[in-house]
């Protein structure tokens, strides 16, 4: 991601709900609060770069609407670390998810380096 264009980052901040609760199944999203307050802060923290609400729907249609002459890079480059980020957080629900239904959810690797 890390030459993303804002379409292509517009389409990864559009999919994040949809891929939370694809991530989490069936399984009780409290045993993964921490992990999905942690995916809502990337998300607040770009829509907050974007100066729209902290949802990843206004996020991706402001990535989609915005012209090509109004980015500047290091704006961009803030975005994609969060999408980056929020990617690697949703593996972390996923991976905790799986193990709980498997029945091992104190091993699940819920180690994350972003913030």
């Amino acid at each position: 991601m890390a030459e993303s264009s804002p379409a292509d980052l517009a389409v990864a901040f559009r999919s994040f709900d949809r891929r939370r609760r694809e991530a989490l199944g069936d399984t009780d999203p409290s045993i993964a609060s921490d992990l999905s307050s942690t995916l809502d802060e990337h998300i607040a923290a770009a829509g907050a770069l974007l100066g729209t609400s902290a949802d990843a729907a206004s996020i991706g249609n402001e990535l989609q609407t915005r012209h090509a002459e109004d980015w500047e890079e290091n704006t961009l480059d803030e975005l994609r670390s969060h999408a980056i980020a929020a990617g690697a957080v949703l593996r972390q629900i996923e991976s905790r998810a799986a193990s709980h239904r498997s029945g091992d959810a104190g091993n699940a690797d819920d180690s994350y380096g972003g913030g």
